[in-house]
Order: structure tokens, then sequence, then C-alpha cells
């Protein structure tokens, strides 16, 4: 008989435990679920606040009647402005082998006729400018359509920060290999 009491009391103290355990699982899956809705609910009200203050200054720039330049590209292709063609570049590629390169023309769309006196005195530096930005990119970086726009983002805001007389509405490309 006082064997029977012993096996029922490790019995028991094996279904405490077994439900511990259990229990201990489910308020960890719980909290991770938590964890995981706050890090999901952070991430996507940031990428909100990241677009509403992009939004904001492209507003104003209107308003201002274009006082400063943009930092982005602009796409009204109903009102064109007058073009600055540049000589080719043939250039190597940021890789490992050293055997990638890319070949382009470009044209810059500037926003006023006023520009074009200084580009031509600053052509020197502009062309130093999409030097240094193309030979810092790799193949895979240019050679998909998303990757060249975001190449003509950020070759229009590093050539505005040089310019005083007016901006640089776009970038245009009327030749570009790469291989």
């Amino acid at each position: 008989m006082a064997e029977e009491e012993v096996e029922n009391e490790e019995g028991g103290k094996k279904k405490k435990s077994g439900m511990l355990v259990i229990i201990i699982v489910i308020v960890l899956f719980v909290l991770l679920l938590s964890i995981m809705g706050v890090i999901a609910w952070l991430l996507s009200s940031s990428s909100q606040d990241e677009s509403e203050v992009k939004e904001a200054p492209q507003e104003e720039v209107k308003g201002k009647a274009k006082a400063q330049s943009p930092n982005q590209r602009g796409s009204d292709f109903a009102n064109i402005g007058p073009m600055y063609p540049l000589d080719p570049f043939t250039l190597n590629l940021l890789s490992d082998t050293g055997s990638r390169y890319v070949k382009c023309t470009i044209e810059l769309e500037q926003n006023t006729d006023l520009l074009t006196t200084e580009l031509d005195k600053k052509v020197a530096i502009i062309r130093d400018i999409i030097i240094r930005t193309l030979t810092a990119k790799t193949f895979e970086e240019i050679s998909t359509a998303k990757g060249k726009e975001r190449l003509k983002d950020e070759l229009v805001g590093k050539i505005n920060e040089v310019l005083t007389d007016g901006f640089i509405k776009n970038v245009y490309f009327t030749d570009f290999v790469v291989s």
C-alpha cells in the first residue's frame, strides 16, 4: 500500500511539471506573437511617415515657384525644358574582375535657358560627378530599370548641389550599354 501512494505522488508530479511546461510554451508563444505584431506596426508606420515627409517638400517647391532645386527628378513630359547634351561616357563598373563597363550618353534637362552658361562653365565638375557616381556602381545595381531610375535620381541630386542659377529637372540616357 505504501508503494501505491509513492507511485501516485510521482505520477502527480509528472503531470504537474508537464502542464507547467505547456503553460510556459503557450505564454512564450503569445509573447513572441505580440512582439512580432509591434515590430510590424512600427515598420509600417515608419514607412508611412517617410512617404509623408517626402511628399511635403515637393508641395513646398510647387508653392514657391520652384525657387530652390528639387531633390527628385521631374516627370512633366508636357513641359520639357531645354536639353544640355554631354559627351559620351565609357567607364569601368565596380566589379571583382574589372571586366564590367558602361557606355552611355547623357542629356540634362534644365529648368531654364539661363542655366546653359553655368553648365558650360561647370561641365568638367558635372562630368566628374557622373564618372564618380557610375564607377561606384556594380553591374547588378544599374542593369535593371529600377536601378537606372535610382541612378538618375542620384545624379540629379548630386549635380543640383553644384548649381546656383537653376536646376536640372531630369537626366536622360540617350545611349546606355552595360557589359
